[in-house]
């Protein structure tokens, strides 16, 4: 009988750490199916693109953009051709007249995998593009980091409780 009793009790354990291995391929396998789904430009309202949003993005608003902090990064599949030619990084934003007031000016500058990219300096408010080129060498790969910093923002507490950057509704990557 204790022999049956341990046998069964092995029995289940084992079983019990087959169960545990499913969820971790599940999750493996959804990664996978996220890296897969990476697209080159993204729009900061859609949701299957959500996991692109990596950093210093605040949640979704009015169904169509996203406050950032005063640093930011999304991750952007690159395009077909751009590891031969390079690409152009494309970043769809605005700059309301409270923040630009707040902070007089403001300079966006981005950095692709290692690879910086010259700023631009804004002194008024309203909406912009920031268009600049990347190198093909920072675009190896399947995927690449794109980080985003200004050097003047609204700190949190100044007139919302988050820290705010910029309203950014688009970034992307964009073959030459």
């Amino acid at each position: 009988m204790r022999r049956l009793t341990t046998l069964l009790l092995a029995a289940a354990l084992v079983a019990g750490l087959a169960a545990c291995k499913k969820p971790k391929r599940a999750s493996a396998i959804a990664q996978e199916d996220a890296a897969a789904g990476m697209r080159s430009s993204v729009h900061a309202a859609d949701p299957k693109a959500a996991v692109q949003f990596v950093r210093g993005f605040h949640e979704v608003e009015q169904n169509s953009w996203r406050w950032t902090s005063g640093k930011f990064a999304v991750t952007l599949r690159p395009p077909a051709t751009a590891a031969q030619k390079g690409a152009t990084l494309v970043l769809e934003f605005a700059l309301p007249d409270p923040i630009i007031d707040k902070v007089k000016a403001t300079t966006l500058a981005a950095n692709v995998n290692g690879a910086a990219i010259d700023g631009e300096t804004y002194t008024k408010g309203g909406s912009y593009t920031y268009r600049k080129d990347v190198p093909a060498s920072a675009l190896q790969g399947d995927a690449v980091g794109v980080d985003f910093a200004l050097n003047n923002f609204v700190k949190a507490g100044e007139i919302d409780a988050r820290e705010l950057g910029v309203i950014v509704s688009s970034v992307g990557l964009e073959a030459k």
